[in-house]
């Protein structure tokens, strides 16, 4: 047996989050057990969550680290391999059933739906049900997300989904766009001629944040990319989406998000894609967009084919160009 297999199959790799909280306040226990419960995380032993490792997943960890860390608590990541007690396969089934229970709770939704929709229905009655399987399509795609291992539900849920949606062919009404795109921005001298510094392995939140930096801010901008602990900034530079950041995850909006606020965006196809952004990097489903799947897999594609972080954000910046057009034209 060769190091790192284990009944001659290679052995998983999984990220373990050891934490705990003080007996009071209760809430924070709560509040950070629905955070774990978004990740897809499962507990395999008291205060012990597991995720299968990889950059994507370390990093949802080491946010919520932060957040217990923040509210009181105390918590560790460590990455381990089973050895006994608790297989590979016994974990992943464990994943595999959490999922399943979420896929039923969307099928049984969608049955309902189903349900409602009848030929006699009013149109009010219609954008209704239009609205709420836009949210439960949203949902649905938010449990793909986190199914790592292929629960068996999804297809049930996916062909229920797709029928309704082929019954409900009406467009909702589109809203005019009066508000056109925000003035050129003016008072960001400061944040002008500088490199941004980020962490290594940039993913959605990084790479729309430096879109929005060098189409809106500084079209000059500089990138640089940098452990993820330790760094200490040089003269010149400005640090965004990690720790002691300028610019970073604040309360529960992610980094795109703190950016638009502070630059003073009022453009509805930049808020667009910030909600976009927010429910891929936070998990959490808060403005279940129909578009966010789609946007979820394009990124993901995207940094499994591109190692390199300076090609990721190239990449991705011709994503967002098209996709902040789509938005604009939509609302047009």
């Amino acid at each position: 047996m060769t190091n790192g297999e284990i009944g001659g199959q290679p052995a998983a790799r999984w990220l373990l989050l050891i934490h705990q909280f003080p007996a009071k306040p209760a809430y924070q226990r709560v509040k950070i057990w629905r955070r774990l419960q978004a990740l897809g995380a499962v507990a395999i032993k008291n205060a012990v969550y597991a995720l299968p490792a990889d950059d994507q997943t370390q990093e949802d960890f080491e946010w919520l680290l932060k957040e217990i860390g923040e509210g009181g608590g105390e918590a560790l990541i460590c990455e381990a391999r089973l050895i006994d007690g608790l297989s590979d396969d016994q974990v992943r089934a464990m994943f595999n059933a959490a999922r399943d229970v979420d896929y039923e709770e969307s099928a049984r939704e969608a049955r309902a739906l189903g349900q409602e929709l009848r030929p006699e229905i009013s149109p009010a009655a219609r954008a209704d049900l239009r609205a709420k399987l836009a949210r439960l399509k949203a949902r649905a795609a938010q449990t793909v997300a986190i199914d790592f291992f292929g629960a068996n539900g999804r297809e049930a849920v996916d062909g229920l989904l797709t029928a309704l949606e082929a019954r409900l062919m009406e467009e909702d009404a589109m809203e005019p766009d009066r508000t056109g795109l925000s003035s050129a921005i003016e008072g960001f001298d400061p944040l002008l001629g500088r490199v941004w510094v980020t962490r290594r392995g940039v993913h959605v939140d990084r790479i729309a944040s430096a879109w929005l930096i060098r189409r809106f801010i500084d079209t000059d901008a500089r990138f640089k990319f940098v452990p993820g602990k330790g760094y200490r900034p040089e003269d010149g530079e400005l640090r965004f989406d990690m720790f002691e950041a300028e610019f970073t995850h604040e309360g529960d909006r992610c980094t795109f998000e703190v950016l638009l606020t502070k630059a003073g965006f009022k453009d509805p196809a930049l808020t667009a894609i910030a909600e976009i952004v927010h429910d891929i990097d936070l998990k959490d489903a808060k403005f279940g967009r129909e578009e966010t799947s789609g946007i979820a897999h394009l990124v993901a594609g995207l940094a499994s084919a591109q190692p390199d972080d300076a090609t990721r954000i190239e990449r991705g910046g011709a994503l967002f160009d098209d996709l902040y057009e789509y938005f604009r034209r939509k609302r047009a």
